[in-house]
């Protein structure tokens, strides 16, 4: 134990900075993977036919392929065809929207459990369908959106741990790089293990708290 100790604090300072990428990778991902899922949902649910064609095939295709796939081709790929992407930026990107398909369907499935009438009703109060959205379906939907969007912001922080394969020196990278120094691999990686784990726990607390405060009462 005191030689983990040892060495988890030699190597806290190069981890702590990999977990400043790691944290910038999840927080910007989410956000835009949220204004990504919030426009497809709403295509999906109340868009014609071809707007949600694309919207399906959006979804379904980043779904149906893996994370690591996409931003391999992000990367590696698309610089054949003249586009080039820095490590940070093509990994926003590939996180983005991936998360941004899940939070689609989470939206959704959330839009779609409010009741058919309280649009009706909107409606025949003299709103536009757009603003029955934006002031009386949404509001309700995000809050029983709440659950699955911690779990989505869950995994994007451990999913961040991918772009080290492309040169983002996140907290997984920053790892790699003390243990392939040290050769201490057990106590760097159990280290970067016990951040994580401390980061979730930390993301899961603070949104069962947000949850408890703003749930919709009797649901």
């Amino acid at each position: 134990m005191n030689h983990f100790i040892f060495i988890f604090i030699q190597a806290l300072p190069f981890l702590l900075k990999g977990l400043e990428f790691t944290l910038e990778l999840a927080f910007i991902s989410i956000i835009v993977g949220f204004g990504i899922g919030m426009f497809t949902a709403i295509e999906r649910v109340y868009g014609g036919k071809l707007a949600y064609g694309f919207s399906t095939a959006y979804v379904e295709i980043i779904r149906g392929t893996p994370l690591l796939v996409q931003l391999f081709i992000i990367y590696f790929s698309l610089p054949q065809i003249g586009i080039h992407f820095s490590p940070l930026v093509a990994s926003v990107i590939s996180f983005s929207l991936n998360s941004g398909a899940y939070q689609a369907e989470y939206i959704r499935g959330a839009m779609q459990s409010v009741e058919k009438g309280q649009m009706k009703a909107a409606i025949s109060m003299g709103m536009t369908k757009w603003q029955a959205i934006r002031l009386v379906i949404m509001p309700q939907a995000l809050r029983k959106v709440l659950p699955s969007w911690t779990n989505e912001f869950v995994y994007l922080v451990k999913y961040t741990s991918l772009a080290y394969l492309v040169g983002v020196p996140e907290l997984m990278a920053q790892g790699e790089f003390v243990a392939s120094r040290n050769f201490e691999f057990m106590d760097v990686f159990l280290g970067v293990a016990l951040i994580y784990l401390m980061v979730i726990l930390t993301i899961t607390w603070a949104f069962s708290f947000v949850e408890k405060r703003i749930k919709i009462p009797g649901v």
